[in-house]
């Protein structure tokens, strides 16, 4: 095998590593446990309302005016074009509210705004929202270990799990710790990131697997080494690209996908680390070796072992 390339000793910071990755996660998990998720009108329950504007209007100006008329919860965002204006309210429901949302955003208002929509998102309906989809993560994390055990070997299931929930809590902990809102978009961008960063550990976990068993010299933390070396530059340019974009549908997108671009930008970067320092940190510390790799032997007809060295 080949390794002219130069070697990037990885694993020499594994334990700086993992330090922090402890420190991200109790972070994560203790502002979920004091300040939780701020759930958005998806799960909490609530009311829509969106109003049509002839010309584009200042979002804070309208956050002014429901403020003053009593509506201080309310989540103010433009809805495709700028003049579209979706309200998001905690409001109990009230067949009445668009109107007087709308009444409250006429006054000293020179041009004419138009009611679009006034609907009421149940709680219950929220309540099972938050239920399934919390148990559909569950259960993607659960045939990802499984896939992996049946792919490669039981250790590596275990660090793509690892470095999966690691990924998840971390996202998770971003929007606890600055209360961003947590709705069915951010969801689904939860569970974008674990399917890429599955997809990136189980390129490096291909390769950390071809390399056990080509390579007949060397530690197994040296054979790891090697194989995120030759990995990284692939992991590189998929991760940039990807955050390209990212950048500009949060920068560029409008407030509606904010949120699912934020989280998939936290997720890529913490994906991409995980896959190097989580996933192959837990292989190392689970002492896997060449044998737990080794393709089993080939037996005969009389059921003996055959040799397949020449």
């Amino acid at each position: 095998m080949s390794t002219e390339n130069k070697v990037i000793d990885f694993m020499g910071y594994r334990k700086i590593a993992m330090i922090f990755s402890f420190v991200l996660m109790l972070a994560s998990i203790g502002s979920l446990a004091v300040n939780g998720l701020k759930f958005g009108l998806d799960f909490t329950g609530g009311s829509l309302v969106e109003v049509g504007y002839q010309q584009a209007p200042e979002l804070e100006q309208i956050r002014g005016k429901l403020g003053a008329a009593g509506y201080d919860d309310a989540v103010v965002q433009t809805f495709g074009a700028p003049t579209d204006i979706l309200i998001r309210l905690g409001a109990d429901h009230d067949p009445k509210l668009g109107d007087k949302v709308l009444a409250a955003l006429q006054q000293g208002e020179s041009q004419q705004i138009d009611l679009r929509r006034n609907e009421f998102v149940g709680a219950q309906v929220g309540e099972e929202l938050r239920e399934q989809g919390g148990l559909g993560m569950l259960m993607a994390l659960g045939m990802i270990m499984l896939y992996v055990a049946m792919r490669f070997q039981f250790k590596f299931s275990v660090g793509s799990v690892a470095a999966l929930a690691h990924d998840v809590l971390i996202v998770l902990g971003f929007f606890s710790i600055l209360q961003l809102d947590f709705d069915l978009t951010v969801l689904a961008a939860v569970l974008a990131v674990i399917g890429y960063s599955l997809n990136d550990t189980i390129v490096v976990s291909d390769r950390i697997r071809e390399n056990f068993r080509k390579m007949r010299k060397g530690t197994p933390v040296e054979i790891i080494n090697n194989s995120l070396s030759q990995t990284l530059g692939r992991t590189l340019i998929t991760s940039v690209t990807t955050l390209l974009v990212l950048v500009a549908l949060a920068v560029f997108g409008g407030e509606m996908i904010h949120g699912f671009a934020i989280a998939l930008l936290v997720g890529v970067l913490v994906g991409t680390y995980s896959s190097i320092y989580v996933a192959a940190n837990v292989l190392v510390l689970m002492n896997i070796t060449k044998e737990d790799l080794m393709p089993p032997p080939k037996e005969d007809e009389e059921g003996n072992e055959v040799d397949e060295m020449p």
